[in-house]
């Protein structure tokens, strides 16, 4: 049976930046994957790449054994693989629970619903009402009004992951989560995603904040410089003398990862 997610041999360069370079990775289904790297070690180009905003310059992303590396954001998203960015920007003049709305990708169906004006008013309720939910889940009821723009850095990231539960994806790639957010809403953001989880959606999750993977992540993945370094259960990162030194600078800090700072 083959694996939810597989990237084989994928190289990305951005001129003379080599940021992936023949990054081979795998994700069964039901999997929350930690993705953990220094600044630079290329998380964000890796999510870019399997989500379709970056093609690879060498290499295949297969999604249950189907290649889509060439398929395009908006081809990939309706196969089922959305994605939160590290800072969404958010449109002026659209409410966050518009925002949340505009997101479903069953809302905007064929030109033939025009002429279906009752099909199109209960796909609209029932748009409505899967975002307030979800606003709901996520402890946006209060700012559901409010222009989107104007809403903090953290509650456009839990926007954000509002945005892409909208039609309940196969494979969700978070970029950097818990950025942003306050730190009393973390535990809440742990749980929401758990939840998440048990709704059968896949995880893939680039995050800094090592208490945060410990206790949302079942697997994680260490990237440098474009090039996997470990494969590994949070609980034995501490034991990588590469990890250590990619990722905290050196085995001195080793009591870093231990205690979750």
């Amino acid at each position: 049976m083959s694996a939810l997610l597989e990237v084989r041999k994928v190289s990305k360069a951005f001129g003379g930046n080599q940021v992936l370079a023949d990054m081979d990775l795998t994700v069964q289904a039901g999997e929350i994957v930690g993705l953990l790297g220094p600044n630079g070690s290329g998380k964000s180009t890796l999510l870019n790449v399997v989500s379709g905003f970056a093609p690879p310059d060498r290499g295949t992303v297969l999604l249950n054994g189907r290649p889509i590396g060439k398929a395009g954001a908006d081809r990939i998203a309706r196969l089922g693989v959305r994605r939160t960015f590290q800072l969404p920007a958010m449109p002026e003049r659209m409410s966050v629970l518009e925002v949340a709305m505009s997101a479903s990708i069953a809302r905007h169906g064929p030109l033939d619903s025009l002429f279906r004006p009752r099909a199109v008013a209960e796909l609209e309720a029932r748009t409505r009402a899967r975002a307030e939910q979800l606003l709901d889940d996520l402890l946006l009821t209060k700012v559901a009004s409010l222009p989107a723009s104007a809403i903090s850095g953290g509650q456009k990231k839990l926007l954000s992951i509002a945005c892409a539960m909208m039609d309940t994806p196969r494979l969700l790639l978070l970029d950097e989560p818990t950025a942003g957010v306050h730190p009393n809403l973390r535990n809440d953001l742990v749980a929401q995603l758990k939840r998440i989880h048990g709704l059968g959606v896949t995880l893939v999750v680039v995050e800094h904040d090592m208490h945060f993977i410990r206790e949302l992540c079942t697997r994680c993945i260490v990237l440098d410089r474009g090039n996997l370094i470990a494969n590994c259960a949070p609980s034995e990162l501490d034991k990588s003398e590469r990890v250590l030194e990619a990722y905290l600078g050196g085995a001195r800090n080793a009591y870093r990862i231990a205690e979750g700072t």
